[in-house]
């Protein structure tokens, strides 16, 4: 077992080992690609998550504004509470597609299904005695401020009872 190693003739000259070629930057390793899409699959659900964001609350500050415009519009009670209830119904529509239907104790269910106090329900219903009895009682500061806690906690949770309905 004794081994030798060829001896180099006199001819014969070696050359250094060779160092192979830097890899080429292009085409990249799998690793980046899949980096590449992560990071653009994260920027197309980004930018639909903001647009989603954007939109609902374009859509809350239009009907809040909306909510605004009835009280300074309308100087006559019977006509603020008819349009502020179509308001309500419109808004509402979100959480019972029937809620335009809604009458009486259906309707106070609609309303309920919001997560606000009773007494801003019982200043709510006060709408439908108003609207059809010209006489009735009618605070409509109160109103105007029951609405406005409704629209703003309806709007703000919207997204979360939708979601909440089409699981059941």
């Amino acid at each position: 077992m004794n081994a030798q190693f060829p001896q180099p003739q006199g001819d014969l000259a070696l050359r250094d080992v060779h160092v192979p070629p830097s890899p080429p930057w292009w085409p990249p390793a799998p690793g980046w690609w899949v980096l590449l899409s992560v990071v653009c699959l994260a920027l197309v659900v980004f930018f639909l998550l903001h647009r989603r964001w954007r939109l609902a609350r374009v859509r809350r500050q239009r009907i809040l504004a909306e909510l605004q415009t009835l009280a300074s519009r309308h100087d006559d009670d019977v006509a603020y509470a008819s349009s502020l209830h179509q308001l309500l119904r419109r808004a509402a529509r979100s959480y019972a597609l029937d809620a335009h239907q809604r009458q009486g104790d259906g309707w106070r269910e609609v309303l309920a299904r919001v997560p606000v106090d009773t007494a801003t329900l019982d200043k709510l219903m006060t709408l439908d005695a108003r609207m059809y009895q010209p006489r009735a009682n009618f605070d409509r500061a109160g109103v105007h401020a029951a609405a406005y806690r409704w629209l703003e906690t309806a709007l703000r949770h919207e997204k979360a009872v939708a979601r909440s309905a089409e699981h059941a």
